[in-house]
């Protein structure tokens, strides 16, 4: 009779073995991928409290600088494919459908809630009706691709090729990715 042993489940490393030592492009990708957005948000609330034109430029910017700087990592430091973080394991036009469908999904499930509980009337939804509406359609949509590359494709992957269990190598970005986006958190850091 097979046991679950629960503890195997939340264990700190894998039982496997190492198969290959870890290369310091996948080391510095971890880091970028982990804290870069996080530095970022806070470094622009630091010296730029208010949100303007500007810093929402500026932030975007650098946001998808370090996207682009991790997809280097992983094709000339790692010499991956990008199947390597899940992208192209499925036909382009599964994923798109998928996309879609849960777009509208969830557009329809978080506009109910925001107007259940009349949230989107704070100081930061106030900043942001200062922006014009292509620029944050453009924050929507690169928070969807980077944060999904950097949180989910990228460190979730990396953190268990390094030797983390399924719950730590989860875990860990979805700490970081939380704090990164809690609005209390600014006070933290």
């Amino acid at each position: 009779m097979e046991t679950d042993d629960l503890g195997a489940r939340f264990s700190l490393v894998t039982t496997q073995p190492s198969v290959a030592k870890i290369s310091r492009a996948t080391w510095a990708g971890l880091f970028l991928s982990l804290f870069a957005m996080v530095v970022i948000r806070q470094a622009l609330a630091f010296f730029v409290p208010e949100i303007t034109f500007a810093s929402a430029i500026l932030k975007e910017t650098l946001i998808w600088a370090s996207a682009a700087a991790l997809i280097v990592i992983i094709r000339r430091g790692e010499r991956l494919p990008m199947r390597s973080i899940g992208l192209g394991t499925a036909r382009w036009w599964v994923s798109i459908l998928w996309g879609l469908i849960i777009a509208v999904v969830s557009a329809a499930v978080v506009g109910s809630l925001a107007y259940l509980t009349g949230y989107g009337h704070g100081p930061g939804s106030a900043a942001f009706e200062k922006l014009p509406l292509w620029l944050i359609t453009a924050i929507v949509l690169r928070a969807g691709v980077v944060e999904e590359l950097f949180y989910r494709g990228y460190a979730i992957e990396r953190l268990r090729m390094v030797g983390l269990g399924r719950f730590w190598s989860a875990t860990i970005p979805l700490v970081i990715f939380s704090l990164g986006h809690w609005s209390g958190a600014q006070r933290i850091f």
